[in-house]
Parts: C-alpha cells; structure tokens; sequence
C-alpha cells in the first residue's frame, strides 16, 4: 500500500503542474509587443513635459497594432476576458519602462481595461471577423480604399473617407465602431499590415519619429525628383487650359456683345427704348434689394427703381435664361418694342449682362406703376375698393389696348397671359397691359396658329388648354375672365366660398337663373346704373364662352361695352366647364356642333346684331 502511495504521488505533483501552466498560459497576454520597443512611434508626446491628451491617443495608436494583429490572428477584435486584458495592459507597461516612459500613464489613459474585453454591445454586436462581414458586407468601401502603400496623402485621404463611410453605416457607438473599422483596415484589408509604416500612420494614426520617418523622406526625395521630370509637361498642360479657358470666356464675351449690338441696333433704334448698363440699374435699385422688391412670379422678379435722373421705374430681371435664351428674350423685346399704345405699358429699356460670378443676367425696365395690378386692388388688401366708374373704364382701357395689338399691328399680335395681375393701374387709375413674356406674334391670313400650351390656368380658353389652337379669341376668353372678376371682386377659382369653383360657371347660373344683381360686387351695387352694370357682365360672360365661334373679336366686344350694339341672347353652355366632361363636349361641339340648328340660328342672330353696326 505504502509502494502504491509512493509511485502516486509524484503522478500527482506533475498533474498539479500541468494544470497550473495551463491555467497561467490560458491567462497570458495573447499579444506579442515586441514591437513596442522597436517600432519607430513618436513618444515625445509622453516624455517630460506630458501632454496627457496627446499622449493617450499615441498610445492607443501603438496598442492597435497588436490588436491588429491579435485580430488577423483570431479573428476576434478585442480579448477574451479582463484578466487577460490586464495582463496584456501590464505588458505594455514594462515595454514603456524599458523606453523610459512613466509606466503610469497606461493606468492613466486606460483606467478600464474592460474597454479591450470583447462585449457585443461594444459596436452593433460585432465580435468577430465574420460578424463585421455580416454587418458591413464581403466587399466594403475599405477593401477598394484602404489597400496598397498609404504613405501618399490623397490615398491616405481616401481610405480615411471610406472609414468613416462604413462607420456611419453601422448606425452604433460611432468611436468604438471607428476603432473597429479602424483594426479591421490594418489587419485584414492591407496587405502589408499594421507594422508597415505607412498602414500605422494612415490607419492607425500613428505618429511616427524622425527616424522612422526617414523611409519616407527618401520617398519624398523620390517624388520631388520624379516631379520635376514632369515640371515641363505639366506647365505646358497648365497653359494650354489656360489658354482654353481665356478663348473660351473671350468667344462668350464675344457672343454677348454680338446679342448686344444685335438688340441694339435692330430693336431699339427709333423706339425710344433705353439701352441701360447694369451699373446703373444697380444704383437705381440699391444693388437689387429686398427692400425694393415689388413681386416675383415663376418668369422673374420686379424691382422698384430710381433712375439718376429722378424717374421711377419698374426693373424686371428675367428667370429661366438656361431654358428660354437670348433668342427669346430678344424677341420678347422686338414684341414690346413695337407697341405704342396708352393702355399698353411700353418698354424704357433693357439691359443686358454677363459675368463669371453672377452669370447671364437680363433686365427689361419699364415705368413705375404707383397703384399696383388690378389683382392687387380687387383684394382685400387693395389699396382702395374700386368704384363703379373706375371698374368701368378699366375695362374699357383693357379691350381698346387689345384692339391695338389685334387689329393695329401687323401681324397681329396675341398676348396669351390676360390676367389681373398683368393689368397695371397708373396714378390716374388708367389701366396698362403689361407682361408680354408669352406674346405671339399671327401669320396674316392664318385662323390660328398651333402652338405649345403657355399662360395661366383659370384663364385659359378651353380650345387653346386642350388642343393649343390660339387665335385672337383665345385673349378674348381671358378677357372675359377679367371683366368677370372686376364686376364681381370674385376670383377666378374660388373654392371657399362656393360649391361652383369656375367663375364663369358661377356668373353664367346666375344670370340665366334672372339673379344678375347677385353677381355684381357689393361695394358698386348702389354706384352706377344697374342696365349698363348688367351689359357689361353679358359682355364679359359671351368673351369667356366655351364655344370659340360664340364669343366675338375684342372689337365687337368693345362695341357692345360701349352700347354701341346690342348684346345677342346668351347661349346655353354645353356643360359646366368644370365638369368632367367638358373636353369631349367642346371637341364635339368644334368638329360638328357649328352645324346644328342651335348654332346655326345662333350665328345668324349674331351676323344680322353685327351688320347694323
């Protein structure tokens, strides 16, 4: 028994001394930080004086790389428990004693060694390898940046926004999941490992020393001397880009002046139009201030103005040169150019500029028009409520100025955006068309011009919205529009105050229901004769018909303003021209309802009202 004993125990004492290597081994720092010692990293920031700031992120840099390296290893990014994290801290400790480093500043910078111990709340559950390519992907922004020799700074720069990228697509802790991103770039994605000095400094951020940096300074010596081997093509190339760029803003300079002498001397001579210089409508306008802005509208914006010599104007710069061009603003001011009426507001003049900071730039001045639009003064934020005789002559003023464009200027000339908002009042109350940015000039023998659907919705003659056929009458349609809202105050979509939302609609049920005081506005039902007041909303409702051959020419419809004829019967309307339907019952009505009898004796009523004119 006491032989047995015996050949036991030193059995026994050889179990304990595996058992307690093990368990040391499984313990130990799985890290090799040789390299502490021998890598050239820059300590400085962690000699005598310390700056503790700096200091800490060196170090953590220098401990990354064998993270790095533990991680190409494992494929785990951080250790296994604490105790291994302290030991491994420990170690790092003593490399720091043997380079004459306060061996303290590791419990300093790193006071929970915890923060090296894999946990997955630590960056979006990631533990290893596998669960980084789970979460970010087999092929990342990393793997096309973060590869090759990182000592150029512009791939230095890359790599550093393809980090950041997939940081901030792991929606976590965005410092712990950098310093992942970070490890993963040295270890796995570069080649040449997180040793190689310029992986540490690029990716880890390493600082390096003078010493270490010389690998790099012959690199640079390199670069400097490859450089200068391209000076000479490389100028050569600068001055041919030069040299293009001056052609080229001497051409656009070139072209500019060409747009300008073309304006100048074939539309404005003999107009009494004004070429003006950007600088002075920059001093009239107080270099366009917001102060002096009067409205803008989706083709441009209206400044008021003072010109040196103490006239008030009007400085529209147009919108939307990338689209329209030179060629139409150019024929916008022929249009304008060309009109001499008093109820047309005519051009002073025009401006055209051009520069590297501002761009194309195109200016139309006109007079300045104190009482506003007619939109303006039918709110109820006008300026004053409109009275009878001022709502009348308006009117008047309207049609006589497009009488002149439709019958006095050859070819005529169609404005296509009759609205309140174009209609200026001037300090008399006299109204003045304006805004001729849409106006098409007729070929003379022409019943209509086909053309691509522009102007105003609510305002548009339904022949023209539908099919684009624009004639004379289409401004006839929009007219009556406005004849409408001046005699009503109503708009012309209202979709508050009535079930019927189209103006025309809603004064046409009126007047054939025998309620025609229902449509004038209250504030003139007392003012002017009730037998005149009904002529002119007759008038404005036959204008804005949905039938073109029903509605008259704006010199018949002057006549009848005028009493000098008298208005045929209203003709029943197809369908409520806000209905569904409508388009097909106006298509029916253009292609085959002029033959009916309905039409028929309706035209005939009107042929026989004319003729006695």
């Amino acid at each position: 028994m006491d032989k047995q004993i015996l050949f036991l125990l030193p059995l026994l004492i050889m179990s304990l001394f595996t058992v307690s290597i093990a368990a040391e081994s499984s313990s130990s720092c799985p890290m090799d930080l040789n390299y502490v010692e021998t890598f050239p990293w820059d300590s400085s920031s962690c000699r005598d004086p310390v700056d503790k700031n700096h200091c800490c992120q060196v170090l953590l840099s220098v401990i990354g790389i064998g993270l790095s390296q533990h991680l190409k290893q494992t494929s785990l990014f951080q250790l296994p428990n604490e105790t291994i994290s302290s030991n491994c801290l420990s170690n790092f400790q003593a490399k720091l004693t043997a380079l004459s480093i306060d061996p303290s500043l590791v419990n300093s910078c790193f006071p929970n060694s915890s923060q090296f111990v894999t946990n997955s709340s630590t960056c979006a559950g990631i533990i290893t390898i596998d669960d980084w390519k789970q979460k970010v992907g087999l092929i990342s922004p990393l793997d096309t940046s973060c590869n090759g020799d990182l000592s150029d700074q512009t791939r230095c720069s890359i790599c550093s926004d393809a980090g950041l990228k997939v940081t901030s697509g792991l929606n976590s802790n965005s410092t712990r999941c950098f310093y992942f991103t970070i490890l993963y770039a040295a270890a796995i994605v570069n080649q040449f490992g997180p040793t190689n000095l310029g992986t540490a400094s690029c990716i880890l951020g390493m600082p390096l020393s003078v010493k270490g940096s010389s690998n790099r300074g012959l690199v640079l010596k390199l670069v400097i001397g490859l450089l200068g081997a391209f000076v000479g093509v490389l100028l050569a190339f600068v001055l041919i880009v030069v040299y293009r760029k001056w052609d080229k803003r001497r051409k656009e300079d070139m072209h500019h002046r060409e747009i300008e002498s073309g304006v100048r001397n074939s539309v404005l001579p003999n107009t009494g139009a004004k070429w003006f210089h950007i600088s002075e409508l920059e001093r009239a306008t107080s270099k366009f201030s917001q102060r002096n802005m009067l409205g803008q509208g989706g083709d441009g914006v209206v400044y008021k103005g003072t010109l040196s010599d103490g006239t008030v104007v009007a400085v529209k710069e147009i919108f939307g040169l990338e689209t329209k061009g030179d060629e139409d603003f150019t024929y916008e001011v022929e249009i304008i150019s060309k009109i001499k009426h008093r109820n047309l507001l005519a051009l002073r003049g025009c401006c055209i500029s051009s520069d590297n900071v501002k761009g194309k730039r195109r200016f139309l001045v006109y007079d300045f028009m104190p009482n506003g639009s007619l939109s303006h003064q039918l709110s109820i934020a006008g300026a004053n409520r409109l009275t009878w005789p001022q709502r009348k002559n308006i009117i008047l003023d309207v049609a006589k100025g497009l009488a002149y464009l439709h019958y006095e200027i050859k070819p005529p000339i169609y404005h296509r955006d009759i609205k309140a908002t174009n209609i200026l009042l001037d300090s008399k109350m006299k109204a003045k068309v304006s805004d001729f940015g849409l106006a098409k000039q007729g070929n003379e023998g022409q019943s209509h011009l086909t053309t691509r659907v522009a102007g105003t919705y609510g305002y548009l003659a339904p022949e023209y919205a539908l099919y684009g056929q624009l004639t004379e009458k289409s401004d006839v349609y929009s007219f009556g529009i406005v004849i409408l809202e001046i005699m009503s105050g109503r708009k012309v979509l209202d979709t508050m105050n009535s079930s019927v939302v189209l103006i025309t609609d809603w004064a046409w049920t009126l007047a054939k229901s025998g309620n025609m005081e229902d449509i004038f506005d209250q504030s003139i039902r007392e003012e002017g004769p009730e037998k005149v007041m009904e002529r002119f909303v007759l008038v404005g409702i036959l204008c804005a018909h949905a039938m073109v051959a029903l509605r008259p020419t704006i010199a018949e419809a002057l006549k009848m303003l005028e009493g000098d004829i008298d208005i045929p019967q209203l003709p029943d309307r197809p369908v409520p021209l806000g209905h569904e339907s409508f388009p097909s019952s106006l298509l029916q009505g253009l292609q085959s309802g002029r033959s009916t009898a309905y039409f028929s004796s309706y035209l005939s009523s009107f042929s026989t009202r004319m003729s006695t004119v």
